[in-house]
């Protein structure tokens, strides 16, 4: 059953012209909208998944600077694919990524798909990334749903919808005749204003419009898991000692990190670092040590060399924080 708001004709209209005009007048000023190219708008959706703003910014301004066309990703070994996408984490997203390249430049002469059916076919893009694209780029009349737009449509139509309710409102509320505005529109509204926890109702654009009862019980809010870790930086004669992960590991494989160290618990670390991983949140001691014995806990690595290598997000970190790492 359709929501009150958009089941009247007259209130629909009138809640997207709201919206969309409050977006015109307050989005937020991000790389990826200056164009509608497909390849920015790609590479923009594909790393913020799960993953913050802030934390995109510049590893999309550095990506596209390494990568600026499905061409040269196409082209690019994938250790320099994740060498660029380090820190972000999740790096099955880059690998995927760089598999659909391959397609696009081999099979499509580097010309993305215009419809969101087609776009499905290309590795690693589901339906909201297709959607994304679409709307955007191409201006195909299909609504998005990321868990801004499924929080604001629940709150306005003042229920917990299931997910396939979510998407089929979405398509009935989105405006057709401006796809890819609205769609950000409908993101922004729940990543800057209809945000979780409490919303900041009192510059809502569509308050009038909005059911939410503010029911705290219906919020449910993953519980976070701590956990610890002693690590080794060891340096000789102008390398680092870094382990590389296996190929067969579920997590991160293939990606560089710091070898695990297990002589400092009577000692005091060179460096503390706190870092969060999905829902776990880990407290990193980091010990630093001279010591051309420790060959078999992995490979020494010239310093020059470990900026083009596919680093994990904390063993860059920690190297950066130890001025080891441009």
């Amino acid at each position: 059953m359709i929501a009150a708001t958009f089941d009247d004709p007259t209130s629909l209209k009138r809640f997207r012209r709201r919206l969309l005009a409050w977006y015109l007048a307050n989005k937020r000023s991000l790389p990826w909208r200056e164009n509608r190219d497909p390849y920015r708008v790609w590479v923009s959706e594909i790393m913020l998944q799960q993953t913050r703003v802030a934390a995109v910014l510049d590893h999309y301004k550095v990506f596209l600077q390494r990568f600026p066309d499905v061409l040269s990703l196409a082209n690019a070994d994938e250790s320099e694919v994740l060498a660029a996408w380090s820190g972000l984490g999740y790096y099955r997203r880059a690998r995927m990524m760089h598999r659909a390249a391959k397609v696009l430049a081999s099979d499509r002469q580097d010309k993305f798909p215009q419809s969101s059916t087609e776009l499905r076919q290309l590795p690693g893009i589901g339906r909201y990334t297709a959607n994304a694209i679409a709307s955007i780029s191409f201006g195909e009349p299909v609504a998005v749903v990321d868990g801004n737009v499924e929080r604001v449509l629940n709150r306005v139509s003042g229920k917990q919808l299931s997910l396939a309710e979510v998407w089929n409102l979405a398509q009935h509320v989105l405006d057709a005749t401006h796809p890819g505005e609205f769609n950000q529109a409908m993101m922004e509204l729940g990543a800057t204003v209809c945000v979780p926890g409490e919303p900041i109702c009192g510059i809502c654009p569509v308050k009038r419009a909005c059911d939410w009862s503010g029911d705290a019980a219906a919020r449910v809010k993953a519980k976070r898991v701590r956990k610890s870790a002693t690590l080794l930086v060891a340096a000789r004669r102008g390398s680092i000692l870094l382990r590389q992960r296996s190929a067969s590991e579920r997590l991160m494989p293939g990606m560089w990190e710091l070898p695990s160290f297990s002589g400092g618990a009577r000692k005091t670390p060179a460096l503390t670092v706190k870092h969060s991983i999905a829902i776990t949140d880990w407290t990193v001691k980091v010990f630093v040590k001279r010591d051309p014995a420790t060959n078999r806990m992995g490979t020494w690595v010239p310093a020059v060399k470990i900026s083009r290598l596919p680093l994990t997000g904390l063993t860059r970190k920690i190297l950066r924080r130890l001025e080891l790492l441009a």
